[in-house]
């Protein structure tokens, strides 16, 4: 029997328990010299992550060990499980990627650095950082799909554990979680793991009709176990008389699909036909179709529910056959037919790759086939465009298809919601481009007819024909709107600029701004650049051809233009400020206070005690209601970005001649050891340090010690020569600057 995913557990987290069962299972289907590799790393994981709490207080190595027990369920190879316990440690601890190649190897270290976040970038909004994340991992995933597997695996532990998020996190996860992670599970043929991020997502974004739905199947729940059970009856004995070795089962319904089902439809729950389903498992294909004929004729088949996923199979490599057929007391009973081989696939999906490859010669190509679909999106998009490439996910890979056929009989695969235009371009690039009309099983229909399943497809040509812009808002595949702006975009190039500026002077003068105005300072550069489109010129002919929406580049400038002219305004209030400041003093604290208020020597100041900076550190003033200007780190956290907060921050800069002394608060992390603390002192001692404050705590679960430590430091060099002699000190692991400053 094929393994599945295991639904999450109420319990307290025991490391040694999680660990010693995910290592019997690591071991029921890995060789033997794969074990030591995923002991070293759990081992290294354990150790980075050892200060780390989640959300819900736990230890952090709980995520990570839960990930990797998530795919060994798959049965996943040596590498991506190795890449699992490792996915957090460059984002979230000292490690770097190279210490991950060196231990580990270069599979693993492109595994970990596809799966981790971009958080070294900047970003204008949440949603654009998010987007940019899914495009690394789209990308990563094109060269080993394993990337986004791992990715599969952390968002179902932490849909999992989304009970200790706040309620708004936890409906922003979940929404993002249906429209992302569980089509890709889908597509990827994981449907174990697609079922359960649906049925948590549901859970969280519409509780009351969840748990509504819970009740609902609990109240009819032995009615329906008996419908079942009766029908396996019957047809164990039928195969069994018939010599057909089969596998026959229950299988439950999840409550998310039974949920969109009667949302679709606008049914209750006694309308829905397949919600007892029969699954039986048998050797081989001829099995299939014998099981199919026999159940047939035990009962009678409901019209147009019967689907051959065999002899047609998904693009996510999904086969069976499925049939309704009213089984006892007259209730719809769906059955699912299929080999053990298709239900291996339809468990693990491309999964199931890596741990049956060897030995199998065809299994690259299949799988690559298998797969096709990904690399057709990439081929498709501007991968530089990051909002594009996830568009044309949603609208390509997250949507169902529909099959239709050439004149010649060839099937085509388009997504649901294709016209013609769209089969002309599947067929050739030209063949699109010099599209003039379409007949659909025999009749002539115009070019934005809706292609059904089964319809037989012709493309008229002409050797003038040529694309129109209006295609744009007609077709319904992104591999179509990819191609038709291409060819705007090499036929029409001069024609696009002038049309695209023209677009651009125009909807400024509609919003009441002067295009003129808005595009002084630099700021038209500014905007290139975040939009990606490499010139000026090849910004305004994307405008022309439709690629960039001129609403975005507006909108771009006229933010530019706003901040610009409130920086000119707050300028004159400070300088007013400031004024007022150097009037009341005193001017500067016992020794002086080492900092200079935009160049102005004698302004009232404080070093903030929320990240206590040191000279070296970028720095920023905030100017304070009646306490002078307060001085922070420039990445201080405790630094608000509201208007009015940013109206209130001034230049600083340190004033080199200042002698001044600083408190700083350094975090060592260690292994607990007699003597411990005084080598630390020792160190300190040693480098003539002043120590202000001394604190320290054992885990007595985990033997590690944490120890916070205040101290006098002149500069940002002093401070990271102390913490490189601190690093050096027998059992420590972590040293680092106290986030909350001394």
């Amino acid at each position: 029997m094929v393994s599945t995913i295991s639904t999450p557990q109420e319990h307290t987290f025991n490391k040694e328990r999680e660990y010693g069962q995910f290592m019997d299972r690591v071991r029921s289907y890995l060789p033997e010299e794969d074990w030591p590799v995923i002991e070293r790393a759990f081992a290294l994981a354990d150790k980075a992550h050892a200060s780390q709490k989640r959300a819900s207080g736990e230890p952090y190595i709980l995520h990570p060990l839960g990930v990797a027990t998530i795919l060994s369920e798959l049965q996943i190879d040596r590498s991506t499980l190795v890449s699992a316990l490792l996915h957090d440690v460059v984002e979230d601890t000292e490690i770097s990627l190279e210490e991950i190649e060196e231990q580990f190897g270069p599979e693993v270290a492109f595994l970990v650095d596809g799966v981790t976040k971009l958080n070294q970038f900047q970003y204008q909004t949440k949603e654009e950082q998010q987007i940019e994340n899914y495009r690394k991992m789209i990308l990563a995933m094109a060269k080993d799909v394993r990337v986004v597997v791992i990715k599969l695996g952390d968002r179902l532990h932490n849909m999992r554990t989304l009970k200790h998020m706040r309620s708004d996190k936890q409906k922003r996860i979940a929404k993002e979680t249906l429209e992302i992670f569980a089509p890709l599970a889908h597509r990827l043929g994981i449907f174990n793991v697609k079922w359960e991020l649906e049925d948590l997502s549901f859970r969280y974004l519409e509780p009351e009709k969840y748990y509504d739905l819970v009740d609902q199947m609990k109240q009819k729940r032995q009615a329906r176990e008996d419908i079942v059970n009766d029908t396996m009856s019957q047809l164990t004995k039928a195969l069994g008389e018939a010599h057909i070795k089969a596998d026959i089962k229950g299988r439950p319904k999840h409550f998310y699909s039974i949920y969109k089902k009667m949302k679709k439809d606008n049914r209750d729950l006694s309308q829905i036909y397949d919600l007892l389903a029969v699954r039986v498992i048998v050797d081989t294909i001829p099995d299939c179709y014998a099981v199919l004929g026999i159940a047939h004729s035990l009962w009678k088949p409901l019209p147009y529910r019967f689907k051959d996923y065999i002899s047609m199979p998904k693009s996510n490599m999904y086969q069976s056959l499925h049939t309704t057929v009213i089984g006892t007391m007259g209730q719809p009973v769906e059955i699912q037919i299929r080999t053990w081989e298709m239900h291996r696939v339809s468990e693990y999906g491309v999964a199931a790759h890596w741990r049956y490859k060897e030995g199998n010669k065809n299994g690259d190509k299949d799988f690559d086939q298998k797969v096709a679909w990904l690399r057709q999106v990439l081929e498709w998009q501007d991968t530089s465009n990051p909002t594009e490439l996830v568009n044309a996910l949603k609208l390509d890979v997250f949507s169902g298809e529909v099959f239709v056929f050439t004149p010649k009989g060839d099937v085509v695969k388009l997504p649901i919601g294709s016209v013609p235009l769209d089969f002309a371009y599947r067929v050739h690039t030209d063949v699109g481009h010099r599209c003039v009309g379409a007949k659909v099983n025999g009749k002539i229909v115009p070019l934005d007819y809706t292609l059904q399943n089964g319809d037989i497809v012709d493309i008229i040509t002409s050797k003038t024909g040529r694309p129109s812009l209006d295609w744009l808002n007609i077709v319904g595949s992104s591999e179509s709107k990819s191609k038709i702006r291409n060819w705007f975009k090499r036929e029409n190039k001069a024609e696009n600029i002038e049309k695209g500026l023209e677009a651009l002077e125009k909807e400024a003068k509609r919003l009441n701004y002067n295009w003129k105005e808005l595009i002084t300072d630099n700021r038209l550069q500014q905007v290139t650049k975040q939009l990606k489109a490499c010139t000026e010129e090849e910004m305004f002919a994307a405008c022309g051809y439709g690629g960039i929406p001129v609403s975005t580049v507006l909108l771009r400038l006229i933010e530019l233009y706003k901040k610009s002219k409130e920086a000119e305004e707050s300028k004159h209030s400070t300088e007013q400020i400031i004024e007022k400041l150097k009037a009341q003093g005193p001017k500067t604290t016992k020794n002086g206070t080492g900092v200079l208020v935009k160049g102005e020597a004698g302004v009232m100041v404080r070093m903030a005690k929320c990240c206590s900076p040191v000279p070296g550190d970028d720095i920023i003033g905030y100017i304070t209601r009646g306490r002078g200007v307060s001085i922070h780190r420039s990445d201080c956290t405790s630094l608000g970005h509201t208007p009015e907060d940013l109206e209130r921050m001034i230049e600083v800069s340190w004033d080199g001649s200042s002698g001044e002394s600083f408190h700083v608060g350094i975090d060592i992390q260690a292994y607990d050891r007699n003597g411990l603390l005084m080598e630390v002192m020792a160190v300190l001692s040693e480098l003539k340090i002043t120590i202000t404050n001394i604190n320290a705590k054992v885990q007595e679960d985990t033997k590690t010690v944490s120890i916070n430590v205040v101290v006098d430091i002149r500069d940002i060099s002093q401070l990271d020569f102390v913490m490189t002699k601190l690093r050096r000190i027998r059992e420590v692991y972590t040293v680092q600057r106290s986030k909350g400053g001394a």
